[in-house]
């Protein structure tokens, strides 16, 4: 599902997508969007940012609330702070405007195949990653905390899985941008907001986090519980 405004914008990319293997439908507004969901839940909804009435982020806000759907945010702005309320309201990914409709498709192609569970690439996808009461199901493409499940997005779910890989390495924001999403260069503000959404839902006080901890100067590290 694509929601923009911008009916040429949207009639371009879609047919790039469709292009590219993907069904395709387009909306304008916010609210028609929502309603369409709710009728035919989407694989992945393209949203931008400034939509007329309701806006990208609102939308974004309650997708996540009821709906597991990776949303790739389209934004004209570029401005940082743009970017990490768009991160924090649950966007797996995000393109600035201008763009190349091919990056885009992508970026949609990326997203989708690590929310249909194929994860990262070249990385065993078979069995579990533990780590005292946390779980990683690699099969299912689910976490659980104390055996409950946390909704996570692919990002998050990737970034942990990661982290949980290689212990108690100091990893840069750059290595981790890198290496979880496969971006050669990019605003390492993406990787220092997924690491507060999971600190958010995987630590006792966030503010003093005990699995995802941050080495001043240098990035973070995951501190496995001791044996």
């Amino acid at each position: 599902m694509i929601v923009d405004d911008d009916l040429t914008l949207a009639d371009v990319v879609g047919r790039y997508l469709i292009r590219d293997g993907h069904e395709v439908e387009c909306l304008n507004d916010g609210r028609a969007a929502l309603a369409r969901v709710e009728e035919v839940p989407p694989d992945l909804v393209v949203l931008d940012l400034m939509l007329p009435g309701l806006n990208g982020l609102e939308v974004c806000r309650r997708l996540r609330a009821r709906w597991p759907i990776p949303v790739v945010m389209l934004t004209a702005l570029g401005e940082e702070t743009d970017r990490i309320l768009g991160f924090e309201t649950g966007a797996d990914d995000y393109v600035t405007k201008p763009f190349s409709p091919r990056e885009l498709a992508l970026r949609v192609r990326s997203v989708l195949r690590r929310a249909r569970g194929d994860g990262l690439e070249g990385a065993p996808q078979a069995g579990v990653v533990t780590d005292g009461d946390l779980m990683a199901d690699l099969g299912a493409h689910e976490v659980s905390l104390r055996g409950e499940l946390v909704a996570l997005t692919s990002r998050e779910y990737d970034l942990l899985v990661f982290l949980m890989r290689h212990p108690r390495q100091a990893l840069t924001r750059e290595q981790l941008l890198e290496q979880v999403w496969n971006w050669s260069f990019g605003d390492t503000s993406t990787v220092t907001v997924h690491v507060r959404r999971l600190r958010e839902k995987l630590e006792t006080d966030p503010t003093l986090p005990r699995r995802i901890v941050t080495v001043w100067g240098v990035g973070y590290r995951y501190e496995p519980e001791a044996a």
